[in-house]
């Protein structure tokens, strides 16, 4: 199945190759680069991540290693907040740490168990440790993501909950074979994890060693049974990772497991893939359409007048951008308020924690101050980002479509000054929601909603800044000095993580908010560019080549043709992509294609 995916990957490829050719020959070279570096490349360098999730001691890093095929994790021995791990190909193997700022250094591969659960605590500025090795498995540019375990997944760590399960084409969720389905799974589950990756997971029963032949086709058909009250049809298999380790395969259900990961992949998650890559081709073929017309249009011109309505549009051009700045205003102003109001709630939730404080710490055991205090605190903490992440992703997204609707009115202006300074009918470029892509998936309003993006990348962010400063708790104090010690480090605690959330709550919002100016302002000005630069390259042409208007109106024909053979190529694909049968491509489809895509795969990892 992943041998069709890069046969399918690679047509498409050499189709977008094919329109970034035309580009070049047509002039509009700024075109041909965007296309080849946020499309062509993009295609080539992405990768495939599986997340495997799962409870402390269900043999999570034993099953990471049955699907390398060797023992190369070290298992660790306590449920400790050990470093992420990244399974990736590489030729020999190897290992680095990749820090929280982005910086990396080489790791010995023998010193990998240090990184492990159960390791020593000054790897604990790891993010994670990329681990590299010549695993068949990882061939097909796979990412296995290893999870350290806890004893409740409630407590899994904020950055695998709201980053890594949302950026990951597949979930491995493991369960016990001796203890399926616990309840903090179940609620795990249904409060963190289904809403956000119902589609993409894959559960497995490690340990089904255990089992005899009766047993393990009735405690699957039980299991199968709980989760279908939670998901529809859940793909369930019984592994183990022992077994197949021990060279012992066909007795491991690790090849049934992995056949159906490779089929999930090229046909579900894959096809998203290309079909993104075709949507972009098809709306960039829709742009180049526009740049043939406007050279079939200056060949006929004199030099003298190609010299002044290209003038006349860097004229229109310089006068468009005090409208773009008008809508940055806006944004800039909308976004000011969100965060003020943002930090209005972050200080009430602080004084209404702390004035509370007192009474709850005053009946409570000393005991329980040290076990519990922290967790509640970190609960509680949770649940106002939550429900403030929500907010926030409401008035942002709010803005997005106000900005969106005045952006489509400023297009529909240019288009027509475009054409009445160049001549003919000069469509404007398409303004739609799902052209605007920013780092955690396509910008999709009309499909999943950004609310559901913006919130996982939100809370996220608050949770991993929050909590260094609530794991502060006592140890080995007299009760007496356990009540009086959390007095003043709770309040203290709580009030170092808000002004480390508050200003990441700020630098949140404001690159979202920059990413739309950034979209205003490419949005204002592309259709200008575009036709500028074909109209300039035709300038050249006449002045280089002395080539007469009929040779230029010849080499449009041509490389019209070769536009429509291209699109006809992206319909066909596309069609394959979703088993329909193919339209051959026409003019008002070129212009429109960008938003008729099945699915717009918000939390893909395009940039994953």
């Amino acid at each position: 199945m992943l041998d069709q995916f890069r046969e399918r990957k690679l047509e498409v490829t050499n189709a977008l190759l094919g329109l970034c050719e035309i580009a070049k020959s047509t002039g509009a070279d700024t075109l041909g680069k965007r296309v080849d570096a946020e499309v062509v490349q993009k295609l080539e360098a992405g990768q495939f991540h599986l997340v495997v999730v799962g409870e402390f001691n269900h043999g999570k890093t034993t099953f990471v290693n049955a699907l390398i095929g060797e023992a190369v994790l070290p298992v660790g021995v306590t449920p400790t907040t050990a470093a992420i791990h990244h399974l990736v190909h590489s030729d020999e193997p190897t290992a680095k740490v990749v820090r929280a700022d982005g910086s990396s250094e080489p790791v010995p591969f023998a010193e990998l168990k240090k990184y492990a659960s159960g390791g020593p605590s000054e790897h604990s500025e790891a993010r994670y440790l990329e681990v590299g090795y010549p695993a068949p498995i990882l061939e097909e540019r796979i990412v296995l993501v290893d999870t350290p375990g806890v004893n409740d997944l409630s407590l899994q760590r904020a950055e695998i909950t709201f980053d890594y399960i949302p950026r990951s084409d597949a979930v491995l969720f493991l369960l016990d074979a001796g203890q399926p389905i616990k309840e903090s799974e179940r609620q795990f589950l249904e409060t963190k994890l289904i809403a956000q990756s119902r589609d993409k997971i894959v559960f497995v029963v490690t340990k089904m060693d255990i089992w005899s032949d009766d047993e393990r086709t009735e405690a699957l058909e039980y299991i199968r049974g709980q989760l279908a009250s939670l998901i529809e049809e859940p793909a369930v298999f019984a592994v183990s990772a022992h077994a197949a380790l021990d060279g012992r395969t066909g007795d491991s259900g690790m090849p049934e497991l992995v056949a159906h990961l490779t089929k999930f992949l090229a046909e579900e998650r894959g096809r998203i893939v290309l079909d993104n890559a075709l949507g972009e081709g098809m709306r960039a073929a829709g742009i180049l359409r526009r740049g043939i017309d406007a050279r079939r249009r200056a060949a006929t011109m004199s030099a003298e007048e190609l010299g002044r309505r290209v003038a006349l549009l860097e004229k229109d051009l310089a006068g468009h951008a005090s409208t773009v700045e008008e809508r940055r205003i806006v944004i800039r102003e909308q976004t000011a308020a969100i965060k003020a109001r943002a930090q209005r709630d972050l200080d009430r939730f602080c004084d209404d924690v702390i004035r509370q404080l007192p009474a709850q710490l005053e009946s409570a055991k000393g005991d329980d101050i040290k076990q519990h205090l922290g967790a509640f605190l970190e609960h509680t903490f949770q649940d106002w980002a939550e429900a403030e992440t929500s907010e926030i992703a409401a008035s942002l997204e709010g803005l997005a479509e106000e900005v969106m609707a005045m952006v489509r009115d400023d297009a529909r202006d240019v288009g027509k000054r475009v054409g009445d300074t160049v001549g003919g009918d000069v469509q404007a470029p398409s303004i739609e929601v799902d052209t605007f892509a920013y780092d955690v998936g396509v910008f999709a309003v009309f499909t999943l909603g950004l609310g559901v993006v913006l919130s996982n990348a939100l809370l996220g962010g608050m949770l991993l800044i929050a909590a260094p400063a609530l794991a502060m708790w006592v140890r080995d104090k007299t009760e007496a000095e356990v009540r009086k010690r959390a007095l003043e480090l709770a309040p203290a605690a709580l009030r170092e993580a808000a002004s480390k959330v508050g200003p990441k709550m700020d630098e949140m919002i404001d690159d979202f908010a920059g990413r739309l100016e950034q979209f205003v302002v490419s949005a204002g000005e592309e259709l200008h560019r575009e036709v500028i630069e074909v109209l300039v390259h035709a300038q050249k042409e006449r002045t280089d080549t002395e080539s007469s208007s009929s040779s230029i109106g010849e080499a449009c024909d041509t490389d019209d043709a070769r536009l429509v053979e291209v699109t006809d190529r992206f319909t066909a694909l596309r069609a394959e992509l979703w088993g329909k049968a193919a339209v051959p491509a026409v003019e008002a489809a070129v212009e429109t294609a960008a938003v008729e895509s099945p699915t717009n795969g918000a939390g893909t990892a395009s940039d994953s």
